[in-house]
């Protein structure tokens, strides 16, 4: 049996069994203890339980019919990362995610995975609450993630809960619309007094990417019938470089041009400052039979990454138009003709191969600058540059509800809301179309997700016939979201005097908000759900659950759900389930617009992002999007004897007319004039266009094994335990003008088949230690969304060591130091032929950090 201790927490007045069927209502944890215990001075112990997944009363892990993980506190402060989403990686073989070097905004929010589908068909709740979405939509997502729009689970600190609840299960017919890969619940701490403090410091093996994390946490009662929990952590992280030197920069340099920086671009993890984060939990019991209840959050980060070096001589549009033969010059009198090409001088080095010499010494070049009605923007930028994304994160949210009895009913009503704005910002860039004008430095806009929801749920216990305390839910759920594009200032997207001689329009990079992209659109829906579940027979566990949603952009849905759980023995059990769900279209991804800089062949490429119905997109065969739907099998077995647990579970997941961002489109030059005549502006100044479609579907299957074992070793008490994971994603059908191969070739081999946690904690009274293997199958590893020959290739399979040793030098004082990949296991590295070209070492899409072994200390007092 899985077990943990429990503190000796202040309780409120409320009975037991109300405030077990009201906090399963609420979504909220609630813990049964152990009143076996006759001694008082022994500590209690309690079985792990866990409410998502099951609208009755909760339920141990082992006695769910549906896969669950729980993950405790102390669990996930046992890694050197203070990051929510790096804390979960190594405690869920299930859940993937990756760091976003360069990836435009996707460097702000990392996008994440359950079980092999995208970061929003995971539903997330806080205390049984659905959580509003980040603002930030993952452009380049590693393919699974591409366009995905899920909540941005990193502004959680763990100094703030109590544990993480993950149903590995389809749910939509419980919880609504996102549920179709699990529900994940994070569970906020409750006690009423007591506290810790948290310092940590640590970086990695290269001598970057430095972080400090200071958290705290304290519960105070509030009079004595309820209490108040804050928590809050500071946090703040050094970029780090896995760079090397271009070599079209390096060339640079030798032929003279002591303008290009080495090396000229940063490829790293982003730098992040004034990382802040406040949760408060609170609740009040008004009499035995009803408790008031709030939560919320405030938080913001300040996030610095780099961008892809702009070469001199040939990026399109800003210095050259023919693939850098010629410098593009602009006159100032409209009037190119009146001012001489520039070629582009070249050389030949002692192997014979042509290289491009130092054109701010040619004549032409010169005789270029002397003439006043003609200028390049090598002038401003003479050995080309390196645009810095910034961004700024700020996420807030605020719940209250009331829960209670009233009668033979349970009852619990809530209401709350969520904000998440992102406000984007350029450094070191162009306006290429302003000329000489041009600042350097932009304000691009900014993204705004808001989301108001209100709540209300009913239960009691039924009978039907023989069946008798049969459990029955109810309940009502409306919910409004809106998502919101803030203009850029003016600088940043106006097409300057210049756009007409092929200069490029806006802020390069990262193109700001027009006012022909600001708009604010909203969606509101409602949800009805019942749900049944009840033993059978002694042994013969069966729940029921229908819900029915109507969205007042598209129309209704309804989905059901089944699961079943039979005790063959005292020891051995077995469950499965069936389900239908479904996935809403996001209202970002609905209306969403944004250029994004791509590269292929180690070209860089502009892709402009618009929304389905845009006439650009609605050219190349944008429709209006439908919601994805799903049908999922699963079936498992467990097994418990004394301190042995294990779980074997394999699922089936299959996606039609599933969202996601189309593949990059060409906009041909045979094109222009219709585009023009459909009212698209400087056709011929979009590389290519993307945009969200329902145009493949999906099968995912898996298998999930998840053990633990404790005894008493070496003088002490050990827990091993094990979680392995298979997942197999193919699809099934796609439409090759929207969905390249490369894309269909990413969904179903971006992510490592194979993925296994083996782990061993040791503790003595004052020493603990934890020892983690971290296996990583083969995957399908890309750069940049790069799938050509040339720039991806199958990755090798790969362990990875994490150790951490913790001494208590006083019963409230410990020390920790410890390592994440402890013995500095390499990411799959580039090939040789692309590593100068992309200035980068490592792929992208590797399942674990790129950047190596990291080291860390910590010191935590308990109070």
């Amino acid at each position: 049996m899985r077990i943990m201790t429990m503190s000796n927490n202040n309780k409120f007045g409320i009975s037991s069994l109300s405030l077990a069927i009201s906090i399963a209502l609420a979504g909220s944890f609630a813990s049964t203890q152990a009143l076996a215990a006759e001694d008082q001075n022994i500590s209690e112990s309690v079985e792990r339980i866990a409410v998502i997944g099951s609208r009755s009363a909760p339920r141990s892990v082992g006695e769910s019919p549906v896969p669950i993980d729980i993950i405790d506190s102390e669990d996930l402060r046992k890694n050197g990362s203070t990051d929510m989403i790096d804390m979960l990686v190594a405690s869920v073989p299930s859940f993937n995610s990756r760091a976003q070097p360069i990836s435009d905004a996707a460097t702000l929010v990392r996008p994440v995975n359950l079980r092999g589908l995208p970061s929003d068909s995971t539903l997330v709740l806080v205390n049984g609450k659905r959580r509003h979405r980040a603002s930030v939509i993952a452009f380049q997502g590693g393919g699974i993630n591409d366009g995905a729009q899920g909540p941005d689970i990193s502004v959680i600190p763990g100094v703030a809960l109590k544990q993480v609840e993950v149903l590995r299960d389809g749910a939509s017919a419980q919880y609504g619309s996102d549920a179709i890969a699990g529900v994940m619940n994070f569970v906020l701490k409750d006690d009423a007094e007591g506290g810790s403090i948290t310092v940590s410091q640590g970086e990695y093996y290269k001598g970057d990417g430095a972080t400090t994390t200071i958290d705290g946490n304290i519960g105070l009662p509030l009079t004595d019938s309820g209490f108040v929990n804050i928590s809050a952590q500071y946090k703040t992280a050094d970029a780090t470089s896995r760079s090397v030197q271009r070599q079209d920069a390096a060339n640079l340099i030798a032929q003279g041009n002591m303008d290009v920086n080495d090396p000229a671009q940063i490829w790293g993890n982003p730098e992040i400052k004034d990382d802040y984060t406040v949760f408060v939990n609170t609740g009040f019991d008004i009499n035995d039979s009803a408790q008031l209840y709030a939560f919320g959050n405030l938080s913001s980060r300040d996030v610095v990454g780099g961008f892809y070096y702009r070469n001199p001589h040939n990026r399109g549009n800003v210095y050259s138009v023919d693939d850098g033969e010629t410098l593009l010059v602009g006159a100032l009198n409209g009037d190119q003709s009146s001012c001489n090409a520039v070629p582009i001088p070249k050389v030949t080095d002692a192997n014979g191969n042509i290289l491009d010499g130092n054109v701010l010494t040619s004549q032409p070049y010169l005789d270029m600058l002397a003439d006043p009605n003609c200028f390049s923007m090598n002038q401003i930028r003479p050995g080309g540059y390196t645009p810095q994304f910034a961004g700024t994160v700020k996420d807030s949210s605020f719940f209250a509800g009331i829960k209670g009895d009233i009668g033979e009913w349970s009852y619990d009503a809530s209401a709350g809301m969520g904000n998440n704005k992102s406000t984007f910002s350029l450094r070191n860039s162009l306006n290429p179309s302003l000329g000489l004008d041009t600042p350097t430095d932009f304000e691009t806009g900014a993204y705004e997700q808001s989301e108001t929801t209100v709540n209300i749920d009913f239960s009691r216990s039924i009978t039907i016939g023989a069946l008798e305390d049969l459990s029955f839910a109810t309940g009502f759920e409306w919910r409004e979201e809106s998502f919101e594009i803030t203009q850029g200032e003016e600088s940043s997207w106006i097409a300057g005097p210049y756009a007409d001689q092929g200069f490029n329009i806006g802020s390069h990079g990262f193109k700001g908000f027009g006012p022909e992209s600001a708009s604010k659109n909203s969606r509101n829906n409602i949800g009805i759900y019942a749900d049944v579940e009840g033993y059978l027979t002694d042994d013969w566990l069966l729940g029921v659950a229908l819900r029915y949603e109507d969205f007042s952009t598209f129309g209704d849905t309804l989905n059901y759900k089944i699961s079943t759980q039979y005790s063959a023995t005292d020891y051995l059990s077995f469950r499965a389930s069936h389900s239908t769900g479904f996935r809403a279209p996001t209202v970002g991804q609905e209306n969403v617009v944004n250029t994004q800089t791509s590269i292929v062949n180690g070209d860089l490429i502009q892709t402009f992002i618009a929304p389905p119905t845009n006439p650009l997109a609605a050219f190349y065969g944008g429709k209006v999007l439908n919601p994805e739907e799903s049908v999922s099998y699963a079936f498992g077995t467990v097994f418990e004897y004394e301190n042995f647990f294990l779980t074997l579970d394999y699922y089936n997941i299959e996606v039609t007319g599933r969202l996601a961002q189309s593949s990059q489109i060409a906009v041909e030059e045979e094109d222009y004039d219709e585009l023009r005549a459909a009212g698209i502006e400087h056709p011929e100044l979009i590389s290519a266009v993307t945009f969200y479609t329902n145009d493949f579907d999906t099968t995912t299957q898996g298998i999930d094994i998840v053990g633990s074992y404790e005894t008493e070793f070496l003088s002490g008490d050990a827990n091993l335990s094990l979680a392995y994971g298979w997942n197999d994603t193919s699809v099934d059908k796609y439409d090759p003008d929207t969905t390249d191969e490369g894309k269909v070739r990413r969904l179903e081999d971006g992510i490592p088949a194979h993925r296994g946690t083996l782990t061993w904690g040791q503790s003595w009274a004052k020493l603990s230690t934890t020892l983690r293997a971290n296996y990583f199958g083969e995957y399908y590893a890309t750069h940049a969304d790069d799938t050509t020959e040339w720039g991806s290739e199958v990755a090798d399979a790969a362990v990875t060591f994490d150790l951490e040793i913790s001494y208590a030098v006083l019963e409230s004082l410990t020390f920790s130091v410890g390592a994440n990949n402890i013995f500095d296991q390499e990411a799959q590295k580039l090939k040789d032929g692309t590593l100068g070209a992309l200035g980068g070492v490592y792929y992208e899409s590797g399942p674990f950090d790129y950047n190596g072994g990291f080291y860390y200390g910590r010191v935590n007092y308990i109070f």
